[in-house]
Order: C-alpha cells, then structure tokens, then sequence
C-alpha cells in the first residue's frame, strides 16, 4: 500500500500549520501585542502581516477606536449639600496598550469597571464644587476640564486616554423631588392667585374708568342738547315775536294752524269744544272773521 499521499497530505496541514502559527494579520482598527510566555515582546500598530515565533509567541489585540460606555447612576453630593442622582457615559480609548495591558491584565471589563471609578471620582470632585444650577448649566469643555483635573493621573496610569465624559440625565432623589414638585406647585397655585387678583383688580378699575367716560359723555352731550335746545327755543320765540310785531293776524293764523296740527286727525283722540269757540274760528272763514 502506497503511503506517500498521506505523508504529503500531513505534510502540506502541518506547513499550514506552521504558516498559521507565524503570521498574524493587524486591522487598521487594532492594536496588536506580542507576547512571549505572557512577557509582552512587541506591540504593532500598524495595518498589515506581520509574523511571529511559531508556538512560542501569541497575539492579543485591542480596541484602536474610540469607545463609549454608559454607565448607571451614581449618587454625587453638590456644594449645596444636595443629592444628585447622575448618570453619565464616557468616551475612552487606549493609548497605551502595553500599560492598559499589565493595568488590567488584558481583561475589557476590568478596564471600564476601573476607569467607571476614576470617573466617579472626577465627577465626586466637580460637582461637588457646583450647585445644581451650576452643574446643570456647566460647559461641556470646563466640566471636562474639570473632571480631568481629578482624575487625569488615575487615566495615564491605566493607559487610556479620556475624550469625552457627559452627563445624561441629573435627578433628584425620589423623596426629595417629590418635595421640590410640592412646592413648585404650591409657589405656581401663589403666584396664578396672584395673578387672577390682579388681573380682576386691572379689570375692576378699567370698568370704572369706562363708566366714568360714559356718564362724562352722556353729561357732555345732554348739557349740549340742552344747550341747542335752548338756543333754538330762543331763536323760535324771537321770530314768533317779531312776526307778531309786524303781522299779529298771521301769528294768529300759524298758531291756529299748529293747534290743529297737532290736535285733529288722531283716532284715539276726543275733543270737546263749543260750536261757537274761537278755536275753529279760521275753519269756518278763512279770513278768521265772524
């Protein structure tokens, strides 16, 4: 039986084997770490092959980008001495992975669990020089600043470099919110009362202020009616006067005329007089003589 196709076949599994086992290929995202018995002998940074001691040496790669991680809420204390429940996320990323390497012992969670406490501590250390208003109010480039200078030499000693930590959300503690809301409601419920008194009291006096020019208008324009009527009245007894001067017999006729006028022709009316009565006189001649 003829072995020789074997022999290649495990000849050709073990060069691939070994080819394997020599080269590595870097991403443009990752850092690469050589190690020699877990003694770290080379950290490649650049894309591309690269190769290794076969079965002796091995490769662990790390994260190159930027990362992000939120983290839960935490309890920080103001300068006020008020609770703030925080949450916040963080963007990091390694800058030295030989140092994030023996910092955490190659281990992700090791690394965000002990940068979470380095945060908190920045974070412990700024808020605590704010009040709420201040912290809510900060700017993101002197909250951070801020926040490095606590714990800037924490981070270099893990090897990471912080980019960017922001807060979320800030909240008060449940029974202390609960106490803000009461009294916003009670301080909003003052001031809408305060509100409608002063809105009925604004109200009150423009009504006021209306009825004092209608009555002043409505005095205005009856003393001028009067005063029209007056000046009429004169005008009339002074031309009735006059024509009784010169013509007392047509004065007598108009007058007549207005007495009929407003005294005959009425249904509802009923007039007595006597057949004789001067007040026909000029309806039975009319030259008024007898």
């Amino acid at each position: 039986m003829n072995n020789r196709p074997y022999f290649i076949l495990a000849g050709v599994l073990g060069l691939l084997l070994l080819v394997s086992q020599t080269l590595y290929i870097v991403k443009e995202t990752e850092y690469a770490v050589t190690f020699r018995f877990r003694d770290i002998v080379g950290v490649e940074t650049s894309a591309g092959l690269h190769a290794k001691i076969p079965f002796v040496e091995s490769v662990q790669r790390f994260e190159k980008r930027v990362m992000t991680h939120d983290y839960p809420k935490e309890q920080f204390l103001t300068s006020e001495g008020k609770i703030l429940n925080v949450d916040f996320y963080v963007k990091w990323r390694i800058s030295d992975v030989s140092q994030y390497f023996r910092a955490t012992g190659g281990i992700d969670e090791t690394g965000m669990s002990r940068l979470a406490e380095i945060v908190k501590n920045g974070l412990k250390g700024t808020i605590a020089k704010r009040t709420i208003q201040q912290v809510v109010a900060a700017e993101r480039a002197e909250f951070l600043s801020d926040v490095l200078a606590f714990a800037g030499d924490s981070v270099k000693d893990l090897g990471v470099t912080l980019i960017d930590v922001r807060v979320k959300r800030i909240d008060l503690p449940d029974d202390v919110s609960e106490s803000v809301y009461s009294r916003m409601r009670s301080d909003f419920a003052r001031q809408a009362a305060q509100l409608r008194a002063e809105g009925e009291e604004e109200a009150i006096k423009i009504r006021a202020e209306a009825e004092r020019q209608r009555t002043e208008l409505l005095a205005e324009a009856t003393r001028d009616a009067e005063k029209t009527r007056g000046e009429g009245d004169a005008l009339a007894a002074h031309a009735y006067a006059s024509v009784h001067q010169k013509n007392p017999e047509f004065y007598a006729f108009h007058r007549s005329l207005q007495a009929y006028r407003e005294s005959l022709g009425r249904d509802s009316d009923l007039i007595v007089l006597a057949p004789d009565g001067e007040f026909f006189k000029y309806l039975k001649s009319p030259g008024g003589g007898h």
